[in-house]
């Protein structure tokens, strides 16, 4: 099979990108587009795209409504450590340990999967004039050759820069026509407009409020948001997309409000974005996670990730600070002295941008105003349900309910 590999930021994904995709299918140069979200971008650092499982969980929500079939997403990057340069992405997707097994399981045909591959690199023509600067051009161009969309009007340079990485590399590069959609990312961003995208990107940015929920970055230091970052990679093999960017929206959130009201946005920060990350363990680890936290004092399985999640920002995370590590014991819960980190991290967990179980436009209203007033009546609205299912309310819950009334 011809096999056509498109990395990028995809921040966010745009009518270009379909474009590109489209173009080379329908040029007949390949039979398969892998489209693989950046996680780390060699050339984009720090804060300046959103944290990756945005971008890849956006990305597929595009790719699965906007074609049926020969277009897959992959989430290999999610594996590597450090800057994603393009050479080891394609070191690690070409072999057959990944691509096999890649394709059987997104419904290629077993002979097709199994016979010899050929590799592209899918791009732009614009990539061409500064491709011999890309870390290690050579060994790029022994796994793949470069497949080149250009526009109308530009063939004249197009050729001449393939000439030249011709003489430089010895390489053949495979051209193709493409529709013109002029789109850019940065300008989608800058404009804060996203009208002009695929529905499903527009749908996926809407729910998450995600363009300004990270404006949230801007109050924290850098080092919690590099914590926040790799947290966000970390945590992808163990939660699901939903759960992991519930997580994610949650410490976003945490830091706006910790700002509102005057405690330290990075420690909101990062209780927010590790709150849930021991919600998917088994519950065998969570129960021997939550014991060696606080005893017997957890026992409902819904309720164990919590006391696990300070078990595992501690061990696996490296977080020492009590202060996050009892915001995120008692998230569920409550509890008596509940501290302002602790009320911010509760609420945050019942109103972040994608939670739709009820309506929650009076708490979000309030709470960058009043926390207190908006805590309550997110407790109040908790206990409700729990009586009307006759759950058992917790002894820290109610402890907390009489110290408000």
């Amino acid at each position: 099979m011809r096999i056509a590999l498109f990395g990028g930021s995809f921040d966010p994904i745009h009518y270009g990108h379909m474009e590109l995709i489209k173009g080379a299918l329908s040029s007949g140069s390949v039979d398969v587009v892998i489209v693989i979200p950046t996680v780390a971008n060699s050339f984009k650092r720090g804060r300046a795209l959103i944290p990756a499982p945005y971008r890849y969980y956006m990305t597929k929500a595009v790719i699965d409504s906007e074609f049926d079939r020969n277009v897959f997403v992959s989430d290999i990057e999610f594996s590597f450590e450090g800057i994603s340069y393009t050479v080891n992405t394609l070191r690690e997707v070409t072999k057959d340990s990944f691509i096999i097994p890649f394709l059987l399981s997104n419904g290629v045909k077993g002979e097709d999967a199994l016979t010899r591959h050929q590799f592209f690199w899918l791009c732009g023509s614009d990539i061409l004039p500064s491709f011999d600067t890309w870390y290690k051009p050579a060994e790029i161009l022994s796994y793949a050759a470069l497949l080149c969309a250009r526009r109308k009007g530009d063939d004249a340079d197009v050729i001449s820069e393939c000439a030249k990485l011709k003489n430089q590399f010895g390489c053949d590069i495979a051209l193709f026509e493409m529709n013109g959609v002029d789109q850019a990312s940065s300008e989608i961003r800058n404009h804060n407009s996203f009208d002009s995208i695929p529905k499903a990107a527009a749908d996926f940015i809407a729910v998450h409020d995600v363009y300004n929920a990270v404006k949230a970055f801007d109050l924290c230091s850098d080092s919690a948001c590099e914590f926040f970052y790799d947290a966000a990679v970390k945590m992808f093999p163990t939660l699901s997309g939903k759960r992991l960017l519930h997580t994610l929206n949650v410490g976003l959130l945490s830091a706006k409000l910790a700002n509102d009201h005057g405690v330290s946005c990075d420690k909101a920060l990062i209780a927010g974005v590790l709150h849930d990350c021991a919600k998917e363990y088994p519950i065998e680890e969570q129960l021997e996670m939550a014991r060696k936290v606080s005893g017997d004092t957890f026992t409902d399985e819904k309720l164990l990730h919590s006391p696990a999640g300070a078990y595992l920002a501690a061990e696996k995370f490296g977080i020492t600070d009590k202060e996050i590590l009892d915001a995120i014991t008692y998230h569920t819960t409550g509890r008596g002295g509940m501290t302002v980190l602790d009320k911010i991290v509760y609420l945050a967990d019942k109103i972040e941008p994608s939670r739709t179980y009820t309506d929650l436009s009076e708490m979000r209203r309030i709470a960058p105003l009043d926390l207190d007033r908006a805590a309550r009546l997110c407790l109040d609205s908790v206990m409700d349900k729990f009586r009307r299912k006759n759950r058992p309310i917790h002894p820290l819950t109610d402890a907390w309910n009489k110290e408000l009334l």
